[in-house]
């Protein structure tokens, strides 16, 4: 079974999802995405651009990285432009390496990420040459893997996606792990039944 992970940099649930999904045993493709295209995609706004939610999310966010244990520092700036690190991902092969070290940088360390001038010392220790971010294959390659996740559904990030079902959010993954290692929770009838269940009615 092939297992993809979508993320974008500028998530901090992502950063704290990836804690999880870097530790199960399957392998795990991890896909870098641009959120902000997703939620065009989809009509939607972020948590970050509505007043009210925008403070409470950092606070839930910050809750749920106490909860679980992990160190999280906010960047001097929320929302970012992410570009720079989504592509030095890609440039770096997206492996779980570069994950990790973007996502330190960004999320553990509280560094600014949108810039390839700020993500230098990253660069530097994977390895990779900051103009390669400006490269078309590169560019390329992150359009495809947004488009492809915009095809198949995906609506938010983190999300993890195998056997046709997405599972989005950190607070999904309990979740994803017993559809994962058991098929039947999503076979149960009742969660066919609510998978076509009819729309009662629509604001306009």
């Amino acid at each position: 079974m092939t297992i993809h992970w979508y993320f974008d940099f500028i998530s901090p649930f992502s950063y704290l999802h990836w804690q999880k999904v870097k530790a199960l045993p399957e392998a795990v493709t991890p896909v870098p995405i641009v959120f902000g295209a997703v939620l065009a995609a989809c009509g939607q706004k972020g948590p970050a651009e509505i007043p009210g939610k925008r403070e409470f999310t950092y606070r839930h966010v910050l809750w749920q990285a106490r909860q679980e244990g992990v160190a999280l520092r906010f960047p001097t700036a929320h929302p970012f432009n992410p570009m720079a690190a989504l592509r030095l991902c890609i440039a770096a092969g997206s492996t779980a390496q570069a994950v990790d070290a973007l996502f330190d940088w960004i999320w553990k360390e509280g560094n600014t990420g949108e810039s390839i001038e700020s993500l230098a010392p990253v660069a530097a220790a994977l390895g990779v040459d900051p103009a390669l971010t400006q490269d078309e294959a590169v560019k390329a390659r992150l359009r495809a893997n947004t488009e492809a996740a915009i095809a198949a559904g995906v609506y938010g990030v983190p999300t993890l996606a195998f056997d046709g079902h997405l599972f989005w959010g950190n607070d999904a993954h309990g979740f994803a792990i017993a559809a994962l290692r058991n098929p039947d929770v999503i076979a149960d009838p009742e969660m066919q039944r609510v998978g076509s269940l009819p729309i009662g009615i629509q604001r306009r």
